[in-house]
């Protein structure tokens, strides 16, 4: 089971985070979350029932395109598109060209794990 993890912290404490790593003074930690999202509304919001329904299918079905997608899901193409590309940006979903020229949507990870702290404290 290949899993992703992710994380919540506001958007300072993720700049503060990544410039620190780009500095070498913070070294990720390979239990750290690959994906952070800037509140609890943010993740759910991007993983809402709908949009977790939607990965399923696309982990079940691979549809070799995002038209077959539209027809398989029930979905508008358009918002299919915007909803895909949005997921894209945190890794949970890859967009890739097809031979001609289509995007072909699939699902890397089998699951998710979310990192919540219950203390202020900035990301490792």
């Amino acid at each position: 089971m290949k899993t992703l993890k992710v994380g919540i912290a506001d958007y300072d404490q993720m700049k503060a985070r990544t410039m620190a790593v780009a500095r070498g003074r913070n070294k990720p930690r390979k239990g750290d979350p690959k994906v952070w999202f800037t509140s609890m509304e943010s993740f759910a919001r991007v993983l809402s029932d709908r949009n977790r329904a939607l990965l399923n299918l696309i982990a079940r079905t691979e549809p070799a395109s995002l038209t077959e997608l539209a027809v398989l899901s029930g979905r508008a193409k358009s918002n299919l598109s915007r909803t895909l590309k949005t997921m894209e940006g945190y890794g949970l979903v890859q967009l890739n060209k097809g031979e001609s020229g289509q995007i072909i949507p699939r699902v890397p990870y089998t699951g998710i794990v979310l990192d919540v702290p219950i203390t202020a404290q900035p990301p490792r």
